[in-house]
């Protein structure tokens, strides 16, 4: 039950535990320790899409062009090398000639995108599953193994296939699939069911059953069963072709489609749901990159958001990255006080995971207001409401975690900016473009100020109730008639690392953060 402020809210006490490792003695209810001393010391890796996996008491991130990460505490990382690093030409290249390579496309260096890497326990391999990119949606994602996820890496062969046509076709495995040469129509149609073969996601459902979403744009999201005992495609599995539904030969569609936007597709389970994460827009820095969240009782879907929505498009929809479909998860914030010629723009392609003690993070990679077209990864937790919605933490994480047991009412009362992620609004660069030292940009969100009262009352810019639930940190706030779920969290905050009270919420399909001033 939520109960008022008027009542205490439980007290914690004891050490705070980074990733399992003693981050030292702090006041109750006090989480928020820091691995690093200023936000100068972090060691940043740059890695574009990227995807993280625990293996050897470390994390390790893989991502385009062959970017490798590796950490022991999810916030400074290192790059690491491997035999794809440097032979990728020997150990991709037939494959290559074989299938993506074209006139205007003949180099494999720069082709090499989004790998997903997953333990198979039945083949007791590390599988990698990456897309090696043609122009023209001409891609496959392809499977490769190695006995140890820093390598080396073996080719064991293609999983999907996109861009074939009728002269190619035979190349593939869409005429076992289908069981005929003639490719049909709605392959060959961006605004039907031609997609790009790229961005693979792979998970172990809960019967032990192995999944793969992937496609790009176009034709839309999908997902095929694969074969957990070889890596490869399922072929005693088969689909029904049903428009905006399911495929021959793509299998199940998750999300997207009709050209609308929508890529690097990522799905988890917490609890009782699976996620889907979905990157709309343009990657660039001023192309309105952002993640958005859905969720399924099944890892098949149908997945939708909070206001019900589909993640699935079923007509064109111009610029569907400024509409309210699906929840975004975070957008670019000018906090007070901070480095705001550095602030986050073109959030996106994320991946996701709950670590052993049972905390979930969002990975992604992101751009920078003054910074152009550069990349760096950040890590946020996640931290799940009371109707079971994932919301990221307002500031990165650099080794402090929500305390899920709630905090001293004393610690939640005062004024907060509060922050709006309106699904309408981008990052498009300076009001004015000849004033370089300008922090005056177009598509960021200023917070507005609000008051927690002692009482359960909001006061401000925007007026309310709030309250907590008994023995927890999640906090039910209302604001403008307004009912948003979320959890409270004490976190350094990303300039200078001084530990603040904070918020994050979800309601009427719309994320809030509050950082207290």
């Amino acid at each position: 039950m939520f109960r008022t402020l008027r009542k205490t809210v439980a007290l914690i006490a004891g050490c705070a535990m980074l990733l399992g490792t003693a981050a030292g003695c702090s006041a109750p209810g006090d989480s928020s320790q820091a691995v690093v001393k200023s936000v100068s010391d972090i060691e940043r890796g740059s890695s574009h899409d990227p995807s993280i996996v625990e293996a050897n008491g470390k994390y390790y991130i893989f991502g385009s062009h062959r970017a490798w990460l590796k950490s022991d505490d999810l916030v400074n990382w290192e790059p690491f090398t491997n035999n794809l690093s440097t032979q990728f030409k020997d150990i991709l290249g037939d494959f290559w000639e074989e299938w993506p390579k074209q006139p205007a496309n003949s180099d494999l260096t720069g082709n090499m995108w989004a790998p997903d890497v997953i333990y198979n326990k039945a083949m007791k391999k590390w599988c990698m599953y990456m897309s090696v990119n043609g122009i023209n949606y001409k891609s496959a994602i392809v499977l490769l193994t190695a006995d140890d996820i820093e390598g080396d890496w073996t080719l064991v062969g293609p999983v999907v296939y996109s861009g074939f046509r009728n002269d190619t076709v035979s190349k593939t495995d869409v005429p076992q699939v289908l069981d005929s040469n003639e490719v049909p129509t709605r392959y060959l149609s961006p605004g039907d069911t031609e997609i790009n073969a790229i961005d693979p996601c792979v998970k172990y459902d809960d019967n032990g059953d192995l999944w793969m979403t992937f496609g790009s744009w176009f034709g839309g999201l999908w997902m095929l069963k694969l074969d957990a005992s070889n890596g490869l495609r399922d072929y005693s599995t088969t689909y029904e072709t049903v428009k905006d539904q399911t495929d021959q030969y793509y299998g199940i569609k998750i999300a997207g489609g009709h050209g609308n936007s929508g890529e690097g597709s990522y799905i988890m389970k917490q609890g009782d749901y699976w996620y889907l994460f979905v990157s709309y827009a343009a990657l660039q820095q001023t192309g309105g990159y952002q993640i958005r969240e859905f969720r399924s009782k099944d890892i098949t879907g149908p997945y939708v958001d909070e206001d019900g929505n589909t993640a699935i498009s079923t007509t064109t929809i111009g610029s569907n990255w400024l509409g309210k479909t699906g929840i975004r998860l975070m957008a670019s914030v000018e906090w007070s006080g901070n480095d705001n010629t550095n602030i986050e723009v073109a959030q996106g392609h994320n991946s996701a995971f709950v670590d052993e003690d049972g905390t979930a993070y969002v990975v992604y990679h992101t751009r920078f207001s003054n910074r152009g077209e550069e990349h760096e990864v950040r890590v946020r937790e996640l931290l799940t409401t009371s109707d079971g919605w994932l919301t990221a933490t307002p500031y990165e994480y650099v080794g402090a975690k929500a305390d899920a047991k709630g905090y001293e009412e004393s610690k939640l009362t005062g004024e907060y900016e509060l922050v709006e992620h309106d699904p309408t609004t981008f990052f498009q660069g300076l009001q004015d473009a000849t004033k370089k030292d300008s922090t005056d940009y177009k598509g960021v969100n200023t917070p507005a100020t609000i008051k927690l009262e002692q009482g359960g009352t909001v006061s401000g810019d925007k007026t309310g109730t709030w309250q907590v639930k008994e023995g927890t940190n999640q906090v039910e706030i209302t604001l403008d008639g307004v009912t948003y779920e979320g959890d409270f969290a004490l976190l350094p905050r990303d300039n200078d690392l001084k530990s603040v009270m904070t918020f994050s919420a979800i309601g009427a399909n719309e994320c809030i953060w509050g950082s207290q001033k």
